[in-house]
């Protein structure tokens, strides 16, 4: 049996020993606003919340995504990862492998990768994302037949033919690596063998995920465990740890996100839209990756002011989600990000 998670964690470096950062380790842009589903767990799902928020639901602009990869060439070193996906369904964007070619040949990604719900896959549009040379497919799956798929994502699903399309992107799929995940909060323990069973042969590794909710300000409903959205640390988190609340949030430190619009925000999580520090139609990558407000927000998470933050306060994917915890390593920083210990505002 080849478990994985939806990250490589092996022979991962610890993130303290490679700060300061002078190009972000990852960098998510978000191809498509709007999703296929309509899953109870996710804000997207809500079209009240997503007028409030002020996201019209749409795909990036080509053009524009290709001035962020050539703002790429203003670093000295290279993205190591470009996550294709943040709030929708990535491969609803018609330009996407595209997308993947145009950051592959510009020099400056290692890798590139994405997280779809898989709906969309098909013949055709398999041999193209082989084609592309997209590095890694994280599939999630959201139910093992049509009537529970209904149940929690609202959608009509073709079980069958979601199976056979992902059969055929795992023969056609070259040197792509194909992760297939499903949370094991909605489903029972006969179910989880029968995942294994029909997804195990067609991935090169599969994971069955505990679940919590990530999304600050959104009440997710439909699983299983009443427990499930509610982490706490004796259970145990997304990679297989056991779940420890952190302060210092590490995303900031290595990451932010390039949402459909353009807008940056600070984290991928950023679903409402209350943490934008920049935009991308007006600024370089490097200048929003530098600016005085991604400074700022560091400089918070090191001096341990997370918890007066209105909304990173209640993140709880920093008690069961986080790969990374700089919380032993902030007073070392300290002397980096904030010079003379001046506190931030």
């Amino acid at each position: 049996m080849t478990i994985g998670t939806r990250i490589i964690m092996k022979d991962r470096k610890p993130l303290h020993t490679l700060l300061p950062l002078e190009a972000p380790l990852v960098l998510f842009i978000d191809p498509m606003d709007a999703c296929s589903l309509a899953c109870s767990f996710c804000p997207t799902s809500d079209n009240s919340l997503m007028k409030g928020a002020g996201r019209p639901l749409r795909q990036m602009d080509f053009e524009l995504y290709k001035k962020v990869i050539d703002d790429l060439q203003e670093f000295e070193t290279k993205v190591k990862v470009l996550r294709l996906y943040a709030h929708g369904e990535p491969l609803l964007n018609k330009n996407f492998c595209e997308m993947v070619e145009y950051a592959k040949k510009s020099g400056k990604v290692e890798s590139v990768d994405t997280t779809t719900n898989g709906l969309a896959l098909n013949p055709e549009l398999n041999l193209k994302l082989a084609k592309s040379g997209i590095d890694r497919i994280n599939i999630s799956v959201n139910g093992l037949n049509e009537e529970e798929y209904m149940a929690l994502t609202k959608r009509k699903v073709n079980f069958e033919k979601f199976v056979s399309n992902i059969k055929n992107l795992y023969e056609n799929k070259g040197n792509t690596y194909l992760f297939i995940k499903i949370n094991g909060d909605t489903i029972s323990k006969e179910n989880e063998k029968k995942f294994l069973e029909i997804f195990e042969p067609i991935a090169d590794s599969v994971g069955i995920e505990r679940s919590f909710n990530c999304w600050n300000e959104f009440d997710a409903k439909g699983f299983n465990d009443p427990n499930g959205y509610n982490p706490s640390e004796d259970s145990v988190g997304i990679y297989g740890q056991k779940n420890k609340e952190v302060i210092t949030c590490p995303y900031v430190f290595y990451s932010m996100c390039i949402n459909s619009s353009g807008s940056v925000s600070q984290c991928f999580l950023d679903w409402s839209l209350k943490l934008i520090i920049g935009d991308i139609r007006k600024e370089s990558v490097r200048e929003v990756w530098t600016n005085e407000k991604m400074s700022n927000v560091r400089k918070m998470m090191l001096e341990g002011k997370r918890k007066s933050h209105p909304i990173c306060k209640g993140c709880n994917q920093l008690i069961g989600g986080q790969p990374e915890n700089l919380d032993p390593h902030k007073e070392k920083l300290m002397k980096t990000y904030v010079p003379e210990n001046k506190e931030t505002p």
